[in-house]
């Protein structure tokens, strides 16, 4: 098992917790709560959505012994999957709002990217470069050798 953030919670009541924001997160697209659990039910949200775009029975199982409820699995598997076909990972975004009047706890938004109603609109992919052509082992030593630059001869003769 991954290591988690503690929380301040025994392990039984953690992962209850996360599982629960994890459903609400998949079912509301948007969820508010304190950055450090903001950043832990980020990793799994999106760990979720890989299952999801894996499409697999095995699949549906693992999510649906994680989430709560039919609704939750149905949306991974169908609307979420959808959308995130063409993304390689990052669909969550965490937005700071507010330190929370009581204790004094940053607040933050996590919701997912690329839907309606979106806090800040996500930034366009980044364009992949070409790849390199292999080069064998040999050809690759002699490009990388460093040579030095020829010597300059003093003379002994100096120019006053």
């Amino acid at each position: 098992m991954t290591k988690f953030r503690k929380l301040n919670r025994p392990t039984g009541h953690r992962m209850s917790m996360l599982r629960t924001m994890v459903s609400q997160l998949v079912k509301h697209e948007r969820i508010e709560t304190t950055v450090a659990k903001a950043k832990e039910v980020r990793r799994l949200a999106d760990n979720m959505v890989q299952l999801g775009k894996e499409g697999s029975l095995s699949a549906a199982r693992r999510a649906g012994a994680f989430v709560r409820g039919d609704a939750v699995i149905h949306k991974l598997f169908t609307e979420l999957a959808h959308r995130y076909k063409d993304r390689a990972g990052g669909y969550t975004r965490m937005l700071r709002t507010r330190i929370r009047v009581g204790d004094a706890a940053p607040m933050a938004y996590i919701e997912f990217i690329d839907r309606e109603n979106e806090l800040r609109q996500s930034k366009p992919p980044t364009p992949q470069s070409p790849p390199r052509p292999a080069l064998d082992p040999w050809t690759r030593s002699r490009l990388s050798r460093q040579f030095a630059p020829p010597k300059e001869e003093k003379s002994s003769e100096s120019d006053i």
